[in-house]
């Protein structure tokens, strides 16, 4: 039987003739499915179909994502302060919105994304004036380490990544623009924006104007008309960065950049504005009030924030001792081990980091590469001209099953988290056809492991953990169990032949005692008829710490 849709409706596809094949079910009861290749228009169609729902936190609920303009999608997200290197948090936030670019473009979505980094601020200039750099140049050297942040951690490269020092004529001419529509005033040099003159100020935070009192968040400054009134242009500081402006010599407050900017890229009325939930307030609702006052036709669809990161289910701060940049995870796990730590729970709700959450999300990483290398490996074995047109049912069931709930998660506000669960029963099937008696005696077993192996990738693509190559991957990652492990290779090998040794002589307290002790480490040891190998694995140590605490 002939049949449409399934693996390759994923876009993400592969040059080989097997993986272009596209496979599915539809309920019959043969013990085979025929494949038919579905052609570009008609995958379109199929993915135009899905619906996507995300969280506005305007309306504080879910909406069904409909853009302003068909097809096309305007997004903003607010970057980094370019000041130090970026920490776990930075990373939560970009991976979210990485996941949602890739499945907006997925879903066939042309995507203007839009990432800015913020290089003129108090932090950027008071770390120049402890390390005695150039405040630009600082914030510069910054910006170049989060992008390779970024390439750690899979984040495709934005559309477009405006600087704040490049775009003081789009600022200047925003703050004039709601000084001209009697929304902010001037107080020598100084621009402030009038919250009063803003009726619907604290929509998007739910606060009350009288809620915002100087000193909490808000600067103090008795100067101000009223407390909340914030900064649209500072007046020059000796020894400071500074722009020559209308009201003189000076550089522009931090909430107006993004909204001149996300003006100057995509209008004043685009589809999603993102964030981390820190910046609903101030930020997020300062630039919903100046970009009004600037036009009055000022609209963004949707208001998305990610939820916050602990660090062992403590708020992650500097003066608790307990901040983690990503580079000094990365020193110790794969990149994408945090990756798939931080897709492993929904955006929107906390996620705690510790050590037994990266060592799971490290030990699962390792058994997804590793089957999957598996079937690379078996699959260029054999001549593709050989193989098969068709799978076994089972197969193709247990792929359009995955492929529903993948789709189905994903599209409910990105619901990650299901999304890699419903992984287990694929890779599964894979383990049995590769290393069970039974399954190696399947038919068409090479065209399964073909077919599933390339609806996962397909998958993986779409939360952006596809490796340059699994073989790599591999490697990279038992380096790191290894320097977690304090073990060189040899010296795990040497504690192979060591235990061999003992095995041979019959002392199998010496032999299990050697396991025991590679085990508690995180280097697991695999027996089989050609030998004994290694592979990393969660630390026995943290399990048994697990078991006794209360």
């Amino acid at each position: 039987m002939h049949i449409a849709a399934a693996v390759n409706s994923f876009r993400y596809y592969s040059r080989s003739r097997l993986r272009d094949r596209c496979l599915s079910t539809i309920g019959n009861s043969k013990s085979t499915v025929d494949i038919k290749v579905v052609n570009g228009e008609g995958t379109e169609t199929e993915l135009r179909k899905q619906q996507l729902w995300l969280h506005n936190t305007m309306s504080k609920q879910k909406e069904l994502f409909i853009p302003k303009v068909p097809g096309k999608v305007g997004m903003y997200v607010c970057g980094v302060t370019a000041y130090d290197l970026s920490h776990i948090g930075h990373a939560r936030v970009y991976v979210s919105f990485d996941v949602l670019y890739r499945y907006l473009n997925y879903l066939g979505y042309e995507v203007k994304y839009v990432r800015n980094f913020t290089d003129v601020d108090d932090k950027i200039i008071a770390r120049a004036n402890e390390l005695g750099e150039d405040p630009i140049k600082l914030s510069r050297r910054f910006c170049e380490e989060f992008h390779q942040d970024m390439t750690y951690l899979h984040c495709l490269p934005p559309s477009v990544e405006p600087r704040v020092s490049d775009h003081m004529p789009q600022i200047i001419d925003m703050i004039q623009q709601i000084l001209d529509n009697g929304c902010a005033y001037r107080i020598n040099g100084d621009v402030y924006f009038s919250v009063d003159k803003f009726p619907e100020y604290g929509t998007l935070s739910g606060r009350k104007l009288e809620d915002n009192r100087a000193g909490e968040r808000v600067a103090v400054d008795t100067r101000k008309k009223h407390p909340a009134d914030f900064a649209l242009w500072k007046t020059a500081k000796a020894g400071e960065p500074f722009w020559e402006s209308p009201w003189g010599p000076g550089r522009p407050g931090w909430h107006i950049e993004c909204s001149a900017m996300s003006a100057a890229y995509l209008g004043y009325t685009f589809d999603i504005h993102g964030g981390g939930m820190d910046l609903v307030f101030p930020h997020h609702e300062n630039e919903i009030a100046q970009s009004c006052a600037a036009c009055r036709e000022s609209n963004i669809t949707y208001w998305i924030h990610n939820g916050f990161v602990n660090i062992d289910s403590q708020k992650m701060s500097k003066s608790l001792g307990n901040f983690f940049t990503i580079r000094q995870v990365i020193d110790l796990y794969h990149p994408l081990a945090l990756r798939l730590f931080l897709i492993g729970t929904h955006y929107r709700s906390p996620i705690n980091y510790t050590i037994v959450q990266i060592e799971s999300a490290s030990d699962r990483l390792f058994y997804i590469y590793q089957a999957l290398y598996d079937c690379q490996i078996l699959s260029t074995q054999h001549d593709e001209a050989s193989l098969k047109d068709s799978i076994p049912a089972e197969t193709a069931n247990c792929i359009n099953k995955f492929q529903d709930e993948v789709l189905s998660s994903i599209s409910d506000d990105l619901h990650t988290p299901v999304a890699l669960a419903a992984m287990s029963d694929p890779l599964k099937l894979i383990n049995d056809l590769l290393h069970t008696r039974k399954g190696k005696k399947q038919a068409l077993r090479i065209e399964s492991i073909a077919a599933l192996e390339n609806t996962i990738r397909n998958v993986l693509a779409i939360l952006g953990l596809v490796p340059a190559s699994y073989a790599e991957a591999l490697h990279e990652l038992r380096e790191k169990a290894l320097k977690r492990a304090k073990l060189s290779d040899d010296q795990v090998h040497q504690k192979i032949v060591e235990r061999d040794t003992a095995r041979k002589n019959k002392d199998y307290d010496r032999s299990d005692a050697i396991r025991k002790d590679l085990a508690a480490v995180g280097i697991a040891l695999m027996d089989s008829p050609e030998g004994t190998t290694w592979r990393p694995a969660f630390p026995l140590a943290l399990e048994e710490e697990q078991v006794t605490v209360p």
